[in-house]
């Protein structure tokens, strides 16, 4: 069993949903991230999502665009998150995949992106932007190395492309819960048990609902049989770091 995979198994078998906090990497700023960082590591993150910042993130609405903006005048880039993040192997007990586009990826080079990674203690890749039918030499570069390259699907997957990523699929499945960009929303869209019960049908792996959560009471809204294993929230908590609070207030709401 995949390391990501397990973790979230250990969480389900305690009762409770995987927690998977989302932060942009150099958010609020380069002096808080790692202490921020750990601070989730510390309050009951399961996983943690790093996002890589790029200039032209499609996927993003504005409060993680706004980060990743931020984060790159600061000069926070691929190679340094990989490097203070291998500073770090050992100290991190939730597991860490990078989120973030194809480019910066490519330009570093997948086959030294994976062996580095690795090192630096990653477990798990989530790319927006790499289509399944793109997606071979990065997928074999990281399985080499015990990576995960993280399915994304949707509303508008259907059973049988869910199938493709199932093949090849480790770690666990993010599902978008809308169609469109991240970031908050006050219900969740009516269509969301619909995707979810096609994943759970398709996938062996434990199902993680992304964009748009911002509290549990969300999920209250679902069937029981339609729950995820897991929930990632990002835009919800860049807001509450970027008033001040503390990432373990934040995940205080969830535990």
């Amino acid at each position: 069993m995949h390391f990501l995979e397990k973790k979230i198994r250990e969480a389900k078998a305690a009762g409770r949903k995987a927690l998977v906090p989302f932060l942009t990497a150099g958010y609020p700023d380069i002096a808080t991230f790692w202490p921020t960082m750990m601070e989730l590591d510390e309050n009951g993150a399961d996983v943690i999502e790093i996002g890589v910042p790029f200039s032209d993130p499609v996927a993003d609405g504005p409060v993680v665009e706004d980060a990743s903006r931020l984060a790159l005048s600061e000069g926070v880039c691929l190679s340094d998150i990989v490097k203070e993040l291998k500073s770090r192997r050992g100290l991190i007990k939730a597991g860490i995949v990078l989120m973030g586009y194809y480019n910066p990826f490519l330009q570093y080079g997948i086959d030294n992106l994976a062996r580095d990674a690795a090192e630096a203690g990653v477990n798990g890749f989530i790319v927006p932007d790499l289509p399944f039918e793109e997606s071979g030499p990065m997928r074999e570069a990281l399985a080499a190395n015990d990576i995960a390259l993280i399915p994304l699907v949707g509303p508008n997957t259907s059973v049988e492309r869910m199938g493709l990523y199932a093949e090849q699929g480790q770690g666990y499945v993010y599902v978008v819960s809308v169609m469109g960009v991240t970031g908050e929303r006050k219900d969740l869209a009516a269509h969301v048990a619909e995707t979810l019960n096609r994943a759970k049908s398709v996938f062996s792996l434990p199902i993680a609902l992304g964009f748009g959560l911002r509290e549990p009471s969300q999920l209250a809204e679902l069937p029981t049989d339609s729950l995820p294993d897991a929930v990632v929230f990002g835009s919800a908590l860049l807001k509450h770091l970027a008033e001040g609070k503390s990432a373990a207030d934040f995940m205080g709401r969830w535990r």
